[in-house]
């Protein structure tokens, strides 16, 4: 019989992940002027040593004014570049692919720390303004967010493509778009946060039209021969929000420019508090399941997935190519390797864990 199809490799473009197994990117709040450290280096690199096939950093900021907190990464500055390289060069000497993803958080910057409550970080508290689609706050105790000139979207599209380019010079096989959680490109989808009456608002074209600039200037600085991915909610779970038919609409058309590879289907973060309907193990599946069936383009499901056999359930049915862990790699980075004993598969593994495997 063969193999559980979760311990398979999958090529992308000229890049080959030696199994099917994400680290999702998780903001750890522990940089300095978004540089990290120590705390970085050893929470990718025992998740890349762990046995997961593509390892992506937290999400990393494409300007000191787009970060969430003062505490998250950035990549616009040589000293930035240069420990984002350290990351690169210790996931790939665990022998998985280095992902970045790259991102603004919009109306969403500016907040404290979650362990410090996770509220609006006042510009007289250290905080400053955040930049926006519309001047619409995240919540009611939320600063009043600047709203974005078309310029100003202009030097963010730039932003973005500087952050993929240092990306590549830094070692990065693997870039992704973030498109999700309330943040600026996921903000500018949705009508909830995005109220424009020119060019970058309205119907869900104008609507996308600032991520379809920020994937051009991506694709011209990242080669052919490395994927894109781009992060997604799918719903907001908000009446008259961002939609599931809109989401599988939008992956047609990214599909359709050929430069996109994957579509990494989460949901929600548009506004606090919203009532989600059911939260189970893989409850977030069948967005990708549906948008690959639909939109015919691969995609990485994400949302409580905990256990090898649902995992493997997932990729082994094509309803996703490939499954995104967080939690579940924060609590334990070696789960690939449970995963893989459980499976009766092969771990992928450096030399000097191979003992763990027995």
């Amino acid at each position: 019989m063969a193999g559980p199809v979760l311990f398979t490799p999958y090529a992308i473009r000229d890049v080959t992940l030696p199994n099917r197994i994400v680290v999702a990117p998780m903001c750890q709040y522990s940089g300095h002027d978004g540089v990290g450290s120590d705390w970085h280096i050893q929470n990718l690199g025992a998740k890349a040593m762990g046995g997961a096939g593509l390892v992506f950093t937290e999400a990393t900021h494409v300007s000191e004014e787009s970060r969430i907190t003062p505490g998250c990464l950035a990549l616009h500055t040589p000293e930035q570049a240069a420990f984002m390289k350290r990351l690169a060069d210790l996931v790939t000497y665990a022998g998985a692919v280095p992902g970045i993803q790259i991102g603004h958080a919009g109306r969403k910057a500016s907040s404290k720390r979650p362990w410090e409550g996770g509220t609006a970080l006042r510009p007289e508290d250290g905080g400053w303004v955040p930049d926006a689609m519309s001047a619409i706050p995240f919540h009611d105790d939320a600063v009043v967010p600047h709203a974005m000139s078309v310029e100003e979207l202009h030097g963010v599209v730039q932003g973005f493509a500087n952050s993929a380019r240092l990306a590549l010079e830094a070692g990065y096989k693997v870039v992704e778009v973030h498109a999700a959680h309330g943040y600026l490109l996921h903000s500018a989808l949705s009508p909830v946060s995005n109220q424009r009456n020119d060019a970058y608002g309205g119907d869900l074209a104008g609507r996308a039209r600032l991520l379809m600039e920020v994937l051009d200037a991506t694709r011209a600085v990242w080669p052919e021969t490395l994927p894109l991915f781009v992060r997604l909610s799918c719903t907001d779970w908000v009446e008259g929000g961002f939609t599931l038919d809109e989401a599988v609409e939008l992956s047609r058309w990214l599909k359709a420019r050929g430069d996109v590879d994957l579509i990494d289907c989460s949901a929600g973060g548009i506004a606090p508090h919203v009532r989600i309907p059911s939260v189970h193990a893989g409850y977030q599946v069948p967005y990708a399941e549906r948008i690959r069936r639909e939109a015919g383009i691969p995609t990485g499901a994400v949302g409580m997935i905990r256990s090898p056999e649902l995992a493997e359930e997932i990729v082994a049915n094509e309803r996703a190519d490939l499954v995104f862990l967080g939690r579940a790699l924060l609590a334990d980075p070696g789960w690939p390797l449970r995963a893989a004993v459980a499976l009766g598969a092969k771990p992928h593994l450096v030399p000097q864990y191979q003992r763990a495997a027995v």
